[in-house]
């Protein structure tokens, strides 16, 4: 046993380096998150979710610092990784639009343009009718917002960093409920 501890002193020590930092930022990562939810009085939802692309993010780190402190060959990997990563990129491909809608909420989630309940008025030309709506809750992929009609209309996230936004005042939103009865 104290061959194997003198033989791989250096990556042992490095990899428990590694775990600590990445453990602390990881921490404070989650903990500043949480302190923007809470002070943009954001739904925790929203927030449980920007946690968790925080921790997949983070643990994809760890994994790849280990390799890296392990001395894992990349020549002799190279081959199955070059065919992983083909493999990834035609389905990212396939899945662009998914993955645009999921760095689209992360960048509505720090960026706080808007908050669930506010009124709002989209300037698109695709929608039907009046586009003014209640923004009922704010998700990975899309935003539930709700018409004067009452209706549900799903909206990509994506479109809001592509589309202009208005967040409407107290009183036209009150203008707005008048209108729905």
């Amino acid at each position: 046993m104290k061959e194997v501890l003198s033989i791989y002193q250096t990556e042992i020590l490095t990899t428990l380096l590694a775990i600590g930092a990445l453990t602390i930022t990881r921490y404070l990562s989650i903990k500043a998150i949480k302190k923007v939810g809470r002070l943009s009085d954001l739904n925790d939802i929203r927030t449980r979710l920007i946690i968790k692309y925080v921790a997949i993010g983070h643990g994809l780190l760890m994994i790849s610092a280990l390799l890296l402190i392990w001395g894992l060959n990349f020549r002799e990997v190279g081959l199955v990784l070059s065919s992983v990563f083909a493999v990834i990129g035609v389905a990212l491909f396939a899945s662009w639009s998914i993955l645009s809608n999921i760095t689209a909420g992360v960048i509505l989630f720090f960026s706080l343009p808007f908050k669930i309940g506010d009124r709002i008025r989209i300037l698109d030309k695709e929608l039907e009718g009046n586009n003014e709506f209640l923004i009922e809750d704010i998700r990975a992929y899309h935003v539930h917002l709700r018409n004067s009609n009452a209706e549900l209309v799903t909206y990509p996230n994506n479109l809001f960093l592509q589309k202009a936004v208005t967040v409407l005042k107290p009183e036209v939103a009150d203008t707005f409920e008048g209108d729905s009865q």
